[in-house]
This record gives structure tokens, sequence and C-alpha cells, in this order.
């Protein structure tokens, strides 16, 4: 199998509220209508899928575990550290909750964590060890 991510699928409670928060306090794009059923968010080079998690679980075909920490991230990296303090602002304004504040990190970086509506956590973080693209996209050196 190619080394390759294209959607991420979110499984959410309320998937109104999870539109709210990232269709219309963040602003990020969107290509469906909260009346299909699933909303799909253009992540620059891949999709974020928000999707009933009750559906999600059912057609996994495993028990809903609830909310609780699932062992798992997602990031948006910064260019810079004041990049990482506006995003971290944008996302509380929106109605994230700060889960730990913008610090420099042991690996000589600068990050902080959010949870959206539903728990799933974000990192935003500014790494100085790795190339971001003018386009924004990562580069790690071989």
């Amino acid at each position: 199998m190619r080394p390759n991510l294209t959607v991420v699928t979110l499984g959410v409670t309320d998937l109104r509220r999870s539109h709210d928060f990232y269709v219309r306090r963040l602003g990020w794009p969107t290509s469906s209508k909260l009346e299909d059923g699933v909303i799909f968010v253009r992540l620059h080079s891949i999709v974020l899928a928000l999707w009933s998690r009750e559906l999600l679980a059912k057609d996994i075909g495993v028990p809903d575990g609830g909310g609780s920490f699932g062992g798992m991230t997602l990031a948006h990296n910064a260019k810079d550290r004041a990049e990482v303090d506006k995003c971290l602002a944008e996302a509380k304004a929106a109605g994230a909750r700060i889960l730990k504040p913008a610090h420099d990190t042991f690996w000589g970086g600068y990050s902080g964590y959010f949870a959206d509506p539903d728990g799933h956590v974000w990192e935003v973080a500014h790494n100085p060890h790795w190339r971001l693209g003018a386009d924004g996209l990562v580069s790690l050196a071989p």
C-alpha cells in the first residue's frame, strides 16, 4: 500500500454543532450540506469528514465507546510561534476547549492543544526542524 492519507472521519455526537464549529466559526470550506448527513471539509491535501459517531461505529461493526481520549491527535503545523498563538485563539473563540496552552516543547518546538466540541484533540505546532512550504505542506528531511 502506498503511504497516503486522503480522508479523516471524525465521529460526532451532534452534526449541527460540529458544522457550526468547523464551517461557520472556523470558516473551513465544505462541499456538502448539513442536510446530507455528512460534512466534507477540504483540509488542503486531505478531506475531513464529520459523521454521526453512532452511525460510524455501526458501519465499522464496533461498540461506541463514548467520548474518552482515543490515543490520537490531529495536528496543524504553523509557520511560526505567532501563528500557533493565533490559531489557538481562533479555536477558542470558535468554542474549542484549550487543553494545553501554547508552550515551548521538549523537542525544541512550540505547541498547544485544543478539543473540538466532541473532544477530538488537535495540536497546533511550530516545528523549527521541519520545512513548511508556502503551500502549507510539510517537507520532512530524508
